[in-house]
């Protein structure tokens, strides 16, 4: 699925290809009470290229954004591509109900525009744009987007400083409002594929249970994020 829960969509009904070179502006809004994205990436590309594929395995790149927030790999990946990229638009992380906005200079060949960062605290999630179609008519466009599970790592919910690749275990809760002790929620998951996430469950013990996140701050739901592309 390469375009995500479009919503509240303005002028949709004649997106095609940019012939031309544009300038975008995009904004990207943490909808959610408390997951904080870390550093975003975004990029205009041709369309052969994806940061994702719902159903597949996931690359080594976007496993490293999933489970540890970076974003090199993408980075690489997107600029081998040839593709016109921003880096850490909010220079740092982007806290529940803040916005960020990057310009793009897209070349006549960048049609598609994707995005994503790693939701934390979460064990490999992300919210993630996939190669959307960008339109050729100026104007503002608004939609929603959803957070992915990666299918690298078991969702087990434990917060420990884990992040490596392969390594289990939530790097940290930035917001300082998760608990410790916790058992672990799974040690495995049957989906081992891109798919959308299920959300954490968390528990009410912040000193023990099965989870480390707090079920009144860390439970959420899809989406997860408020897209504005302007097409200039």
């Amino acid at each position: 699925m390469k375009i995500i829960q479009l919503a509240m969509a303005v002028g949709l009904t004649s997106i095609s290809a940019i012939t031309s070179a544009a300038q975008l502006e995009v904004s990207v809004t943490n909808l959610t009470q408390g997951l904080i994205y870390t550093p975003l990436i975004i990029g205009a590309h041709t369309s052969d290229v994806s940061l994702f594929n719902t159903g597949q395995v996931a690359s080594s790149q976007l496993q490293a954004m999933a489970e540890g927030g970076d974003i090199s790999g993408l980075a690489t990946m997107l600029t081998t591509a040839n593709a016109d990229i921003v880096e850490n638009p909010a220079a740092g992380f982007l806290m529940p109900g803040m916005s960020t906005t990057a310009m793009l200079d897209t070349a006549a060949t960048n049609t598609h525009l994707s995005l994503t960062a790693m939701l934390l605290p979460t064990n490999d999630g992300f919210v993630g744009l996939n190669a959307w179609q960008i339109p050729s008519e100026a104007g503002t466009y608004t939609f929603t987007i959803n957070a992915y599970d990666a299918g690298t790592e078991a969702n087990d919910e434990i917060i420990n400083g884990g992040g490596a690749p392969g390594v289990p275990g939530i790097p940290g809760a930035p917001g300082g409002d998760a608990g410790t002790g916790g058992t672990g929620v799974t040690t495995t998951e049957a989906n081992s594929t891109v798919h959308i996430h299920r959300g954490s469950l968390g528990d009410d013990d912040l000193t023990g249970g099965k989870s480390d996140l707090d079920n009144s701050v860390h439970r959420w739901l899809n989406p997860v994020a408020r897209v504005t592309v302007t097409v200039m």
